[in-house]
């Protein structure tokens, strides 16, 4: 019925409202049958020749607006192209491959060197059989380079372009920028890599962080030749020193002085002065050094056995524990070595059970397994608040209420402080001494004082008249936030 209702023949009737099978004129109100009982009968042909016939002029009418329907449907119908069939000249282009010189093959390559750098995979890929077949099955006219082309030409070309897109942020109207360096080095790649990272706030107040430089750092890693590294990479840039804010490194004396010595502003990583001062506090204790050593070798049993491993997942089995592997700890990381003796606490059951049927180098005794509990307790705070600080999100303002929780955690007395006393006291002692000047620090000072979460709560008025003693700032992104507290 919906359907039939959709002629324009409907301008000139209603449906009648005791029998749907009847149509009633808007003319002369006579009753039309719509040409059957059944709904799925229905037309208007009955309602059509009955103004043909009694009304003439409405029946122009609706001729009119049913010619117009009509052209208007024919304009929405598109017309079917025509079709063509290729010559064999042309069929057979098609099927060859595309020459060195297409613009199709180029952008292929292109999208490849893209899925290499964004998902970390090595170069070596492109000559991978199973990825070479896979590239041929998606388009058969591809003929996929080999390794060179990919390093000589597409690298090349990508980094330029992510240079040129990286430039053109950082020269958007950017008065300051932040930035993080650091030299490391990978166990599959024996070199050091000097690194340097970027951070800065565009005109819409957006947060961007880009990595500028990771270049090979060889030779002695004196102090002068880091000062001279990071003016090449700098100048390689277009930054000059004033748009420095502030450079975020380790504590290692040549990364100090090489800042001082490059006059650049910097700041030493929260997470690394930890590091020092864990290491000073808790780990260079010799009850908790021995406990460690004791922890390497068990772990390194089952990492250096596989018959070992399979024993202990059995036992895991028999004792309904979750299959876990046991950590090994990096020992210049701390928090890796709290991890360790976490999943050895985890699975203190197991190893007992392990223990009682075959032969460890080492296990620990009932009072050095309290001690492991005791101090797990002791550096989970410093492990959060490592993996707090590490991340993305992390701040400057971050460093003196996080340092203030810590020595108030370290100051009180708890249950698990049994056997680890002494190393709380130390670390405290080490907390204090690492951090001792952070308040007199400007950057750390003015950048907790602005962010709303520690304004009110970490500084009082006694520390206004101090704030205010800053007004001297050099820099333009400090001297305003100087201006602006000094106002509060």
């Amino acid at each position: 019925m919906a359907a039939s209702l959709h002629s324009p023949v409907w301008q000139f009737y209603k449906v009648s409202e005791k029998d749907n099978t009847l149509a009633i004129c808007n003319v002369c109100a006579k009753e039309i049958p719509r040409g059957g009982k059944l709904q799925r009968h229905f037309n208007t042909t009955n309602l059509i020749r009955h103004l043909k016939v009694s009304h003439r002029k409405e029946y122009e009418e609706f001729s009119k607006l049913a010619s117009a329907k009509t052209e208007r449907e024919r304009s929405c119908v598109a017309a079917p192209a025509p079709l063509t069939q290729l010559s064999v000249t042309e069929t057979l282009q098609r099927q060859q491959p595309y020459s060195n010189d297409s613009k199709k093959k180029k952008e292929i390559s292109a999208k490849i060197m893209e899925f290499i750098c964004l998902d970390h995979q090595p170069l070596s890929i492109v000559e991978d059989e199973g990825f070479r077949r896979l590239m041929s099955y998606m388009d058969s006219r591809y003929t996929l380079p080999g390794r060179k082309y990919f390093t000589d030409v597409c690298l090349p070309q990508l980094y330029q372009t992510v240079f040129a897109h990286v430039d053109t942020l950082m020269k958007d109207n950017i008065t300051s920028i932040s930035f993080t360096s650091d030299i490391w080095s990978s166990n599959v790649c024996p070199m050091s890599m000097l690194s340097l990272t970027a951070q800065f706030i565009n005109q819409n107040f957006e947060l961007k962080r880009v990595v500028l430089h990771s270049q090979e750092f060889s030779g002695s890693h004196t102090a002068e030749a880091l000062a001279a590294a990071f003016s090449d990479m700098f100048r390689a840039w277009g930054i000059p020193k004033e748009k420095v804010h502030v450079i975020l490194t380790d504590n290692a004396k040549n990364m100090v002085k090489a800042m001082r010595d490059a006059d650049l502003p910097s700041l030493t990583c929260m997470a690394h002065t930890l590091q020092l001062a864990v290491a000073d506090g808790v780990l260079s204790q010799r009850s908790i050094a021995d406990i460690i050593a004791c922890g390497r070798r068990i772990v390194g049993h089952f990492k250096h056995s596989q018959l070992a491993y399979s024993r202990l997942q059995n036992i895991q089995k028999q004792l309904g524990q979750p299959i876990k592997r046991l950590q090994q700890d990096v020992p210049t990381r701390w928090n890796s070595t709290v991890n360790m003796l976490q999943s050895l606490m985890e699975q203190k059951r197991a190893l007992c059970a392990y223990g009682a049927d075959y032969d460890l180098p080492s296990m620990f005794t009932g009072s050095q397994w309290k001690l492991v509990e005791n101090m797990i307790s002791l550096l989970a705070p410093f492990e959060e608040l490592t993996h707090q600080i590490s991340s993305s999100t992390a701040s400057v303002a971050d460093v003196i209420p996080s340092i203030r929780a810590l020595t108030r955690l370290l100051e009180k007395t708890a249950e698990t402080d049994h056997g680890v006393k002494t190393s709380k006291a130390t670390l405290l002692e080490a907390v204090q001494n690492r951090f001792s000047d952070i308040q007199s620090k400007r950057l750390y000072t003015i950048a907790t004082v602005l962010d709303p979460r520690y304004k009110d709560r970490y500084f009082s008025d006694a520390l206004k008249p101090q704030i205010r003693g800053l007004l001297s700032f050099s820099h333009p992104t400090e001297r305003t936030a100087a201006c602006f507290l000094a106002r509060q």
